[in-house]
């Protein structure tokens, strides 16, 4: 780091447990941001200004006048402009140090494992659960670290998956795929705007402890958000032994 990152980073640099060698943690990490929208806009923005190295962006959608509510990485000159390209110039306002690299697309099974093994942390801030699942498959198979994020009408939920420990969980365990589950969406049910702030931030809270290696992550825990009474509840799960993603072979 030179002069200017020290100064920049210096109220990270003071906190004992990240200093100078957990913020070079952060400065040499690559971390891939699924969706550019409501979580992803500010999940990227406090990534981008806590001094990641390196940001993916991906999202194959537009800006349009309803997505300016809450996504907070684009501006009313974004409206027709890729997400992942309007935030990648957001986020190089904020942090010309940060290299962004902005990925217009919807990334398949493949690529998706492709763009996760290029990675060391993986943001999951989509909103369907089909790209949940595949990108959860590619975090498994690949040992890759998965904060996942979730907010609809005034419920937000948060937690944070790592196959790179011993009888770790995975987001199947949590959420099995082909389950009757309701795929509610921000342009039918609506979103409170303030929910995705804050389920995003702290999607970027858990990424960072993770990139920086300090604290505790949220392994096994998913923390549920009310947000109209603001009440946090914290449910324990475990793996699911008989997992179709994660089930431990057998010798």
């Amino acid at each position: 780091m030179n002069d200017d990152d020290l100064l920049r980073y210096s109220r990270h640099i003071l906190l004992p447990e990240i200093g100078i060698e957990g913020q070079e943690r952060l400065r040499v990490a690559r971390l891939l941001v699924i969706g550019a929208g409501g979580l992803g806009s500010p999940a990227a923005l406090y990534l981008a200004t806590a001094g990641v190295g390196h940001l993916t962006l991906v999202d194959d959608d537009r800006v349009d006048l309803t997505n300016l509510q809450r996504q907070v990485l684009h501006r009313m000159e974004s409206i027709g402009v890729p997400k992942a390209l309007s935030g990648q110039t957001t986020l190089a306002a904020y942090n010309p140090g940060v290299v962004v690299s902005a990925l217009v697309e919807r990334a398949n099974p493949a690529r998706l494992e492709e763009l996760v093994g290029a990675h060391d942390i993986v943001l999951d801030c989509c909103d369907n659960f089909a790209t949940r699942h595949a990108v959860n498959r590619a975090c498994v198979k690949l040992k890759k670290p998965l904060v996942s994020g979730a907010a609809i009408r005034f419920d937000g939920q948060l937690t944070v998956f790592d196959a790179r420990q011993d009888g770790a969980p995975c987001y199947h365990c949590l959420f099995p795929e082909g389950e009757d589950v309701d795929e509610t969406r921000c342009a039918v049910m609506g979103v409170f705007a303030p929910l995705t702030g804050i389920i995003g931030t702290m999607q970027a809270a858990e990424a960072l402890k993770l990139a920086a290696g300090v604290g505790e992550p949220l392994l096994g825990k998913l923390l549920l958000l009310d947000g109209l009474a603001m009440r946090w509840r914290e449910v324990r799960y475990r793996r699911d032994v008989e997992c179709a993603v994660c089930k431990a072979p057998t010798a």
